[in-house]
């Protein structure tokens, strides 16, 4: 029971890695405040739970006001905040032609300006219970794939975030920052997504190991192991750090020997 008693709010929780990272918090003990967009999602998130640790609060978190509203309801539901898991984010194709500045705009107002928005008015809570944040991002951020522009800004802005922050709010308050950046994760959206993209209903069981060494991807609840390590006491004062989650490095990655014909 890593997180017993803990007070963690997790935006964009109602489905995927949020999901599964407020399922973990609570198989640890704590308490969670879940956040998402869509109310059938919390009463579906909520079918079957006891309430007596479960809160939710349904709102888009790049509006005027609501990250402010959404720690006041933490606050108000469990009386504190231990953590903070910035979850919540778009994921969205585009490329140097098909990403205009608007798009852009929203894709870092959503992915990265909304998660600093998040930290600065759970700042006051997490410095009273010396907490900590936890930034969900992506491998991308380090370039990401050519269809992926805007998302890996969004992403790599998000972990200098992560970094920045991780030293200044832990020397200055207490407050330790960490981000988990994962890689491929089977995710129901991700599934809808690929189906969309004209992939057969059961795409994922036959991966080349190009792109899945294992030859499956990630569980989200294997990324809620690693998150919920980071944002225990176990986890000491380790801050500004980014864990990559993926079955592969992201420099210095040997290909499978069929492609060393293709590259010479």
């Amino acid at each position: 029971m890593r997180l017993k008693d803990k007070i963690v709010l997790i935006t964009g929780g109602y489905t995927g890695i949020g999901k599964a990272i407020a399922n973990r918090c609570l198989e640890e003990g704590a308490k969670v405040v879940v956040n998402g967009l869509r109310e059938e999602k919390a009463e579906q998130f909520l079918q079957g739970r006891s309430k007596e640790h479960i809160a939710t609060y349904t709102a888009d978190i790049t509006e005027a006001g609501v990250p402010e509203s959404l720690i006041d309801f933490a606050i108000a539901q469990f009386g504190r905040l231990d953590v903070l898991v910035n979850n919540a984010a778009l994921i969205s194709s585009s490329n140097i032609k098909s990403t205009d500045l608007d798009f852009l705009r929203n894709m870092l107002e959503i992915n990265t300006v909304a998660p600093f928005a998040m930290i600065r008015a759970a700042l006051p809570h997490l410095a009273e219970s010396k907490g900590n944040v936890l930034n969900i991002g992506s491998i991308n951020s380090w370039s990401g794939e050519p269809d992926l522009l805007a998302y890996s800004i969004s992403k790599g802005a998000l972990m200098t975030l992560s970094r920045n922050l991780g030293d200044s709010l832990f020397r200055d308050y207490g407050v330790r920052v960490n981000q988990i950046n994962p890689g491929w994760v089977l995710t129901d959206n991700e599934k809808i997504n690929q189906r969309e993209q004209g992939m057969k209903d059961d795409w994922f069981r036959e991966l080349p190991d190009l792109f899945a060494p294992s030859r499956r991807i990630l569980e989200p609840a294997e990324i809620a192991a690693g998150a919920a390590y980071l944002i225990s006491d176990e986890c000491g004062p380790i801050s500004a750090q980014v864990l990559e989650l993926e079955q592969f490095p992201m420099i210095g990655r040997n290909l499978p020997k069929r492609w060393e014909g293709f590259l010479k």
